[in-house]
């Protein structure tokens, strides 16, 4: 009788097997540790103002292979669910920075691929039950003179689809820099006091930080208590600059695509566990 020859499995294939066995082993684990955390987080005070810096789509494209505009669309899909989260939690403003004026600079490729995502996501949002369900009213704020037409008016459907809502303000920073909104304000300042015959000398003597808070984008809105940036960049490169004076900063390694409902929780537990003392 032949002797059989026994099967080699490729040390690599093996690895694998065990990887994933090891996986599927951890994810009731990390479940029972989310709800964990998640207990905990209900038990605390939410933000009030939550602002995000969504960083990392493009290094989380390329790590997959992919061409790096095309981590945007992994971007847009995790923004939604984070909003989910945010609505969980009851946090009343919501301000997430999705492009810069610096971003401009990018290739051309890479930002006619955003501008089409921009229409085509507005348009989504502004008829998802979920956003109505949960009466969620949509501001876009920053500089939107280099946007295409076909943008504006997407941007502008999705503010007028959602103007009558009373719950959660999201605040969508698009064509957004923190110091051209300050200029944006000092100028909207000059030209009211030239339009009511005030000196240069009259607008200096009664000029206080309420006068530039109520021409910022965010008027009327609280200044964020909680900032979280994803990727590991630890800066704001710009974000609500004025308003962030006494926020609580929180940076995340992990790319914005890969950022998780247990590290999101994670981040706002240790909000809480901040005392925020205002200087005093």
């Amino acid at each position: 009788m032949a002797a059989t020859t026994p099967v080699r499995v490729p040390k690599s294939s093996l690895r694998q097997q065990l990887v994933q066995l090891f996986g599927a082993a951890l994810k009731p684990l990390y479940w029972w540790y989310e709800k964990r955390v998640e207990a905990e987080v209900r038990q605390g005070h939410a933000p009030k103002h939550l602002g995000m810096i969504l960083d990392g789509n493009r290094r989380f494209a390329k790590e997959l292979g992919l061409e790096g505009h095309e981590g945007h669309e992994f971007g847009v899909q995790k923004a939604y669910e984070v909003l989910e989260w945010c609505l969980e939690l009851r946090i009343p403003t919501v301000t997430i920075w999705v492009f810069s004026t610096d971003n401009f600079n990018r290739s051309q490729t890479e930002v006619e691929t955003l501008m089409q995502l921009f229409v085509q996501e507005a348009k989504r949002m502004a008829q998802d039950p979920r956003i109505h369900a949960n009466e969620v009213r949509v501001k876009v704020i920053g500089r939107h003179d280099r946007f295409p037409p076909k943008v504006l008016e997407a941007l502008e459907e999705l503010e007028k689809a959602t103007e009558h809502h009373n719950g959660m303000l999201l605040n969508i920073a698009m064509g957004y820099g923190g110091r051209e909104e300050i200029v944006d304000a000092v100028k909207s300042l000059l030209l009211e006091a030239a339009q009511t015959g005030k000196s240069p000398e009259e607008l200096a003597a009664e000029l206080d930080m309420k006068h530039i808070s109520e021409r910022l984008y965010t008027a009327g809105v609280p200044d964020p208590d909680f900032i979280i940036r994803t990727s590991g960049e630890i800066r704001l490169s710009g974000f609500l600059l004025w308003q962030a004076a006494y926020s609580e900063y929180y940076f995340f390694d992990a790319f914005w695509p890969a950022f998780r409902k247990v590290d999101f929780l994670r981040a706002v537990r240790d909000y809480q566990k901040r005392e925020r003392r205002f200087g005093k």
